[in-house]
């Protein structure tokens, strides 16, 4: 065996790359990929295939969706880097967007906003993209504990990246334009954005 490829295999071995255990954070990986392009096309589906409006919120969301489809997808499907590279930088898109969601169903909950329908009329847009970033957020975590992101040697980095996370969603609730004064009439309009609810 050629001296450069018993190095190559060994380096794997002791990485952890051809062990049954390397395939579970592989598997996180990947179906954090396909839930990142399912929210990235859902929400390009609710403006372009449904007519409706992105509001702010819906914005910051959808970037964030886009971003983390975009580091996952660059990450698999060039089988470059380490798995805890992919989820160290994953992660903070993903805690945001999460952020970001907890914030506009808040907004909805305590009627601030009325938002319109999502997909298949299940739940409200927001509401759809709350359970959407959850389960990223969730798989993109599990991936990054199984490759070890989250062990003695790079606790630090991932903690910051938790914290980057945060801040994008804290950024993103603090920078977002002021909501419309409610209406003092009922819209003449269908819901078609976010929108304050008119109160008799």
């Amino acid at each position: 065996m050629d001296a450069a490829v018993r190095r190559e295999t060994d380096s794997a071995r002791e990485s952890g790359q051809n062990t049954p255990s390397a395939a579970i954070p592989a598997c996180f990986v990947w179906a954090a990929l396909v839930v990142a392009f399912v929210a990235t096309a859902g929400s390009l589906w609710l403006s372009v295939g449904m007519g409706l409006k992105a509001c702010p919120l819906c914005f910051y969301q959808r970037t964030l969706a886009m971003s983390t489809l975009g580091v996952l997808g660059i990450g698999v499907l060039t089988g470059r880097g380490h798995r805890n590279v992919l989820c160290v930088l994953a992660l903070p898109m993903a805690v945001g967007g999460f952020g970001v969601a907890v914030f506009h169903v808040i907004l909805e909950l305590t009627g601030k906003l009325e938002c319109p329908p999502g997909i298949l009329g299940v739940g409200t847009a927001p509401e759809q993209s709350l359970v959407v970033f959850l389960l990223l957020f969730v798989l993109v975590a599990l991936a990054a504990v199984r490759a070890g992101t989250f062990g003695e040697p790079r606790m630090g980095v991932s903690l910051a990246a938790l914290v980057l996370g945060a801040l994008f969603a804290v950024g993103a609730a603090i920078s977002s334009p002021p909501m419309p004064a409610p209406p003092t009439k009922a819209y003449g309009t269908p819901l078609e954005i976010c929108r304050p609810p008119f109160r008799p």
